[in-house]
């Protein structure tokens, strides 16, 4: 650096040290030396992974992405309670996805430039500005579609909503395990330990499994032979949760904070619904 050049700002210092780690996990491309730490690329776990960290990056830094995934969540609650029908239903899910590919796109376009731009261009901002106006249309197309979705059903009165979930377990179930999935992610972005489908507390299958064994038990009250249903639930339920010890993915601490979560939100749910 020159001694008449300005000094770096933050930005561009965090994206020159962003740069030195990738280089450094990557490898040095001069020295011929192989990545030290990148699993294969075949792998279609890895490929998994990869994606759903990405997914997560989002969600851990971008705010507009967490706004678009509450309200994709809130309207797939409400489909579920207003028992929507599969054609509303599609048309609710192609206006959550577009909104939340967007928004990733806009994320990645971003991202890349930053990479390997460091001084304002106005091709630079042409770029970001169409991507973020790709964001924009795909949200006003989406409050479009809720709007014409949800209108009827919002106006109903709320007592026959109740009465449907009521007489519909199926939607408490889907609604229950829907906000075990969300807050067990919620916590392990909270506490960054382990990554959305490997390792951190709490166990996230242990918690599916727990929610579905509470749900099986209430549904299956009725039934002849509910504590036997109830029973086998339970232990499959239980084995889910001793592979994950077995496996070394999760401590004993970790499964038990999943069946302690994934139970109780469920029990809570049944009580203020069912």
């Amino acid at each position: 650096m020159r001694a008449t050049d300005p000094p770096p700002s933050g930005r561009a210092r965090e994206r020159r040290g962003l740069r030195r780690r990738a280089q450094g996990a990557a490898g040095d491309p001069g020295s011929g030396e192989p990545p030290s730490s990148l699993p294969p690329q075949q792998s279609l776990r890895w490929s998994f992974t990869w994606a759903f960290e990405g997914i997560v990056y989002c969600l851990r830094t971008q705010r507009n992405m967490k706004v678009h995934m509450g309200a994709a969540v809130v309207a797939l609650v409400l489909g579920l309670l207003f028992d929507l029908s599969r054609l509303e239903l599609a048309a609710v899910l192609g206006a959550i996805s577009l909104v939340l590919v967007a928004e990733m796109l806009n994320t990645a376009i971003e991202a890349a430039v930053d990479a390997v731009v460091d001084t304002y261009h106005p091709l630079v901002k042409i770029a970001k500005d169409v991507a973020a106006g790709a964001v924009l249309v795909a949200t006003a197309n989406a409050i479009g579609v809720a709007y014409l979705i949800f209108y009827d059903h919002v106006t109903e009165p709320t007592g026959d909503l109740l009465l449907g979930v009521r007489r519909s377990p199926t939607h408490l179930v889907v609604v229950a395990l829907i906000v075990v999935v969300i807050a067990t992610i919620a916590l392990k972005a909270a506490t960054g330990r382990g990554t959305p489908l490997r390792g951190g507390l709490p166990s996230g299958h242990a918690a599916a499994a727990f929610a579905a064994w509470t749900a099986i038990t209430v549904v299956a009250e009725p039934l002849r032979h509910a504590a036997l249903v109830s029973t086998l639930a339970f232990l499959m339920a239980l084995l889910v949760a001793q592979s994950r010890v077995e496996a070394g993915i999760h401590s004993a601490v970790e499964v038990a904070a999943g069946a302690v979560l994934g139970g109780g939100l469920t029990i809570v749910l049944f009580q203020l619904w069912g």
